[in-house]
């Protein structure tokens, strides 16, 4: 099961993509378009040329898993656009609301109390000189 837990990299393909690539091509997508590590961990969403489903991909150490959500009615109300770049991060936070449906730019939440380490190592450096 994935857990969209606050450390978790989120990374949106902005354009839509070939429903019909499996892991394989997803995973070549990311390297070759996205120029991310589809290895790293990091939880990659797309979303078909229609706007009816969404994809996602992640890779936990042991194997990827990949994520069909396909919605019953109506279609995405809420994609990034941007020319510039063609993949958009996201919160945990934001990709909750987006699963079902919702609009993550216009969802009110709470302050990050004490932002988290972008960097895992960091974490485990500085948590160990705590001790």
């Amino acid at each position: 099961m994935i857990q969209l837990i606050p450390q978790l990299k989120i990374l949106l393909a902005i354009n839509p993509v070939d429903f019909r690539n499996g892991v394989d091509g997803l995973a070549a997508l990311c390297q070759k378009v996205l120029a991310a590590d589809p290895f790293s961990g990091a939880l990659f969403v797309f979303k078909n040329r229609r706007g009816t489903a969404l994809k996602m991909l992640c890779y936990d150490s042991r194997g990827f898993w990949l994520i069909t959500r396909r919605f019953s009615q109506g279609r995405l109300r809420w994609w990034p656009t941007d020319e510039h770049s063609c993949v958009h991060p996201l919160e945990a936070h934001q990709l909750s609301v987006l699963i079902y449906n919702g609009l993550p730019d216009q969802a009110h939440f709470a302050p990050a109390w004490r932002p988290l380490p972008a960097d895992s190592d960091q974490a485990a450096s500085s948590s160990s000189a705590r001790r």
